[in-house]
């Protein structure tokens, strides 16, 4: 009986799955908000019965992708499938919330992996051609609007130069820009499934109050030694480098995190309208070059001083 149940509901969220597939892949509308939906199908079966039934699940769901558009529903299908059981199975788990996003948000990183990898090979699609030649656009045009502007030969060679640093910067990012893709599709595909979860299941999920953020204290460490080698590194192009760099722009997001963590922390101790912090975000986001590295290091302070307890502490 209990077998037959998995195989039941099974089948119903594998044809919900291929239905949001076919959506996603023909439907322009929903393309983009495909990509949070398709996973939940997968969330919820693994969180009821674990990653072996999920596993099956998955199978049966890239047999049927090969029935329609391989080249497209083949890498969805993946992409969708690691990083649903990743999650489904940390719900399974009872895993806090946290954890099981940062779960998800690992399957996500290795289902984008999969994706980029099957496209290039089978798709013969160059992504650092495609990339540079994008890069190379956007400078073409930017420099032919600053000619029309009336700029001197030198001060446009100083700002090309600047330009192509940055690009390069960027390009060196891209694992980073991956992990924060992850993230952001972990976050709401997680969230929307503990709305299908609480509806269906009769358990209530969801994920606690932001102000109770916080990174584990070990990461400082992790941040100091990336902050060191990117300072101190002789060779800015080596994969220890470049490593370091994704290292210490990652977690240095994550600590903003935690800095707009605390300032909600600090509004709930303080008995003040949830606006402050909301206010403090719009505008972190409006001005990044103020006032980013402001909650940033509001965020250590706060990891590395425990400023927390000791706030909490002296409101008693």
């Amino acid at each position: 009986m209990k077998q037959s149940k998995h195989i039941t509901e099974g089948a119903m969220l594998l044809a919900v799955f291929v239905i949001l597939l076919l959506f996603t892949m023909f439907v322009p509308v929903i393309s983009f908000v495909g990509f949070f939906l398709i996973p939940v199908p997968f969330i919820v079966y693994a969180s009821r019965y674990s990653w072996k039934p999920s596993l099956v699940m998955l199978g049966a769901a890239l047999l049927l992708s090969l029935l329609f558009v391989p080249v497209v529903t083949l890498p969805l299908s993946v992409f969708a499938g690691l990083g649903g059981i990743m999650i489904g199975v940390a719900i399974h788990d009872k895993l806090t919330p946290y954890e099981t996003w940062a779960r998800g948000t690992l399957g996500y990183v290795f289902g984008l992996l999969f994706v980029f990898l099957f496209t290039q090979y089978f798709l013969n699609i160059n992504y650092s051609q495609e990339l540079q030649f994008v890069i190379d656009e956007s400078l073409e045009t930017t420099m032919g609007l600053l000619q029309n502007v009336g700029l001197e030969n030198q001060q446009l060679d100083e700002i090309q130069q600047l330009m192509e640093d940055n690009f390069s910067n960027v390009l060196k990012l891209i694992p980073v820009i991956l992990v924060v893709i992850s993230m952001v599709i972990g976050l709401v595909s997680q969230w929307l499934s503990y709305k299908v979860i609480n509806r269906t299941g009769g358990k209530v999920h969801q994920f606690p109050p932001f102000r109770t953020f916080k990174l584990p204290t070990s990461i400082i460490w992790l941040y100091v030694i990336a902050l060191l080698i990117v300072w101190f590194g002789t060779d800015s192009e080596s994969a220890i480098a470049m490593g370091a760099n994704n290292v210490y722009a990652l977690i240095g997001l994550l600590m903003v995190l935690q800095g707009f963590s605390f300032m909600f922390f600090f509004a709930h101790l303080k008995k003040k309208s949830k606006a402050l912090p909301i206010t403090a975000i719009i505008l972190t986001v409006l001005f990044p070059m103020v006032l980013f590295y402001l909650v940033l290091i509001i965020g250590i302070i706060d990891l590395g001083f425990d400023l927390r307890k000791y706030l909490s502490e002296k409101e008693k």
